[in-house]
């Protein structure tokens, strides 16, 4: 497997729109696929914020992560997360999630960012606790039930 950035396989936008459509799509509000391929496109960057990074094997798209600006608008003191952490459904319990997350807690450092945050709708946080992530808080957000992570880095 190998990792890419978003900027250097831009072929890929309209898949991961369907992904982040079928997963997230009915969650606050509703962005079509094409609306989320236009919205993808601010993460065409190699050398600045926001990316997102693939997960690759060959041609194959195994799943993608991000590296975004404030992700929850209850939080705007909050700048940098990591969010979009979506591994195609042949592809999952194989370990790429935690490969992604790796790389973009490293592009964080390179990009001297000192706090990560995230959401996840699992309770227990999951892999995230598992790598050290901390919890702050459970909010509803969006008419979802989440925890909120913070990761110093």
């Amino acid at each position: 497997m190998e990792l890419h950035l978003l900027a250097d396989k831009a072929e890929y936008i309209p898949k991961i729109a369907k992904w982040y459509s079928d997963e997230w799509g009915d969650i606050g509000e509703s962005r079509s696929t094409k609306a989320l391929e236009l919205k993808l496109t601010d993460y065409l960057n190699r050398n600045k914020l926001p990316m997102i990074v693939l997960a690759m094997e060959k041609d194959k798209l195994l799943g993608a992560a991000q590296l975004k600006f404030h992700e929850m608008s209850i939080y705007p003191d909050k700048e940098h997360w990591l969010g979009g952490v979506y591994i195609d459904k042949p592809y999952r319990g194989q370990g790429i999630a935690k490969q992604l997350i790796d790389k973009v807690i490293a592009l964080a450092k390179h990009y001297q960012v000192s706090h990560l945050y995230l959401q996840t709708e699992d309770h227990s946080g999951g892999l995230y606790a598992q790598s050290g992530w901390q919890s702050i808080e459970r909010v509803n957000y969006k008419n979802v039930d989440v925890l909120v992570m913070k990761k110093v880095l």
